[in-house]
């Protein structure tokens, strides 16, 4: 389902669906110190229920099981959410091709609503009150986002150049470490009790690079297939070029918690 927001790569469409095998094969990346943040918060953990919203291929609900919480997640995407089930078959995980805007589970029913690397997508306005309705008293929203550093990063720095050669209006690049932004709206009915931001240095080889790279909203979801092709050529030269077999890449992390007021 193509997305297009005024706001976010100058209105052009971008659909993840379009990329979702490889979306499968190569994001899920995030480090186990993201996830002993969460738990350290006493967030995701047993007793609770969690609402991953935006969820793709159900990275953080399938990594979070382990720590015994019920799982239900959404993606506005068809094909993300298929891929998610074929992942999520030994998981008792639901899941739901629902845009963030459409979901309606009724009052009361999560401990906590998640949403990582999709938060800025929302129509806050119409979502906020949603979350404050689904969310149970003393409820928390956790925002997650994680980037890579290009101007820390000299492989980092090489690859998203190429992508805005492709893409010149695709507006995810030079991104630097802040605070994730809460939207005015929040505040009226939201806390923000914690927040943390961290740098991390994950690991891969030029296969995996290259496919994270594809992946991105800038190359897989927006360009057109002979467009693709030739950006995969320059990729993989560039990178035979400048990287080594395997190398880090620095990123960071940022995590924002609400608690409903």
């Amino acid at each position: 389902m193509n997305i297009t927001d005024k706001n976010i790569d100058s209105g052009k469409a971008f659909d993840f669906g379009r990329t979702s095998d490889n979306y499968a094969k190569f994001r899920d990346i995030y480090p186990q110190e993201l996830y002993d943040v969460i738990v350290s918060r006493g967030l995701c953990v047993s007793g609770q229920n969690i609402l991953d919203v935006g969820t793709g291929t159900g990275v953080l609900p399938r990594n979070m099981y382990r720590y015994g919480a019920k799982w239900t997640a959404t993606d506005i995407s068809k094909e993300q959410i298929e891929h998610a089930k074929i992942l999520s078959k030994n998981f008792d995980i639901e899941y739901y091709a629902l845009s963030a805007e459409g979901i309606d589970f009724p009052d009361n029913s999560f401990d906590v609503i998640t949403a990582c690397q999709c938060f800025w997508y929302f129509n806050h306005e119409q979502i906020m009150p949603s979350f404050y309705r689904m969310l149970k008293p003393n409820g928390r929203i956790l925002v997650i986002y994680m980037a890579w550093l290009p101007f820390e990063d000299k492989i980092a720095n090489a690859s998203e150049k190429l992508v805005l050669k492709y893409n010149p209006v695709w507006s995810g690049a030079e991104e630097t470490i802040h605070p994730i932004h809460i939207p005015e709206c929040y505040k009226k009915q939201f806390e923000l009790v914690f927040h943390n931001e961290f740098q991390i240095n994950v690991h891969f080889n030029r296969e995996s690079w290259h496919g994270r790279m594809k992946t991105c909203r800038g190359i897989g979801a927006s360009l057109t297939p002979g467009e693709i092709i030739f950006w995969e050529k320059e990729h993989k030269a560039l990178l035979n070029e400048i990287a080594p077999s395997e190398f880090d890449i620095l990123h960071y992390v940022a995590i924002a918690e609400l608690k409903r007021i």
